[in-house]
């Protein structure tokens, strides 16, 4: 009897775009696990009973992406520290005993893309976040536990960013500030969906310098109008958000699969260019 190999979904709307599959198809093959892994785009009033569908039919588990992270947390029946503090989940995975756990590895994924791959130093460092929604809620927990100097939060809505430092300040130096008084970042990270229709940010003067990595969490075949305003403005640095991606999901999988899989050749056949960048 041929045993069926596991099956795996990314969730989205829309999902046709994404890089998931090719990522986990590559990870599968380097590591010898035997699993399939598809994109399902899921209604947006019907992501819960599209997900519990497919965990019914045999589904192992799940990555997820916009606009149903927080509905990921939610229904799930357990969470690990990240997703319970961010309330948002990219990562789903079937129990032994059938639970639903839910897992957050978006903030492992930007740490170690950051620490890895970039060679970047967090311990002391000043790190901005723009945005106040759920991607910048998943990666707040482990900058922080990386000894960043302090970690400066600004939003279009203050009081969004102010509730948010608020639920991390007992982890770190973390704070709220207005756009217009952002400090000078060594590490600036667009966490705004701005660069999804092409806008930029507001950019405070004085915000990018010559010390400053700009790093956009959105990935693009071309850099984002947020990374080319830096560029403008004379960062050190311009990064897209391909290296998390890749990171993220190489979590996914040890969380599924119980190995971790070699991220650096994965990055370089989505980006063959990626040493001149």
């Amino acid at each position: 009897m041929t045993t069926q190999p596991d099956r795996y979904a990314v969730f989205g709307h829309p999902v046709g775009h994404s890089l998931s599959p090719r990522i986990h198809g590559w990870f599968a093959a380097q590591t010898g696990e035997a699993m399939v892994y598809t994109a399902i785009e899921a209604p947006l009033e019907g992501f819960e009973a599209a997900v519990r569908a497919f965990f019914a039919d045999g589904g192992r588990g799940a990555n997820v992406t916009v606009p149903f992270k927080a509905e990921a947390s939610a229904l799930a029946d357990c969470r690990d520290p990240a997703a319970e503090r961010a309330a948002a989940a990219n990562t789903l995975r079937v129990e032994a005993d059938g639970r639903i756990a839910a897992f957050n590895t978006d903030g492992i994924g930007l740490v170690r893309d950051l620490e890895g791959r970039l060679a970047c130093r967090l311990e002391g460092a000043t790190v901005v976040m723009l945005g106040a929604g759920g991607a910048a809620a998943g990666v707040i927990e482990p900058l922080l536990a990386r000894g960043v100097g302090r970690l400066v939060i600004g939003n279009r809505s203050p009081a969004r960013a102010v509730e948010l430092a608020d639920r991390f300040a007992d982890l770190g130096p973390v704070a709220a500030e207005s756009m217009a008084g952002l400090p000078p970042a060594d590490i600036l990270i667009n966490a705004t969906a701005a660069s999804l229709d092409g806008s930029v940010p507001e950019l405070a003067p004085g915000l990018v310098g010559s010390q400053t990595l700009a790093y956009d969490m959105v990935y693009a075949a071309q850099p984002t109008a947020f990374l080319l305003r830096c560029a403008e403005l004379g960062a050190r640095r311009t990064v897209d958000g391909l290296g998390m991606l890749v990171e993220q999901a190489a979590e996914a999988f040890r969380l599924w699969r119980g190995v971790l899989p070699d991220t650096a050749p994965v990055f370089a056949r989505l980006r063959p260019s990626s040493t001149a960048e």
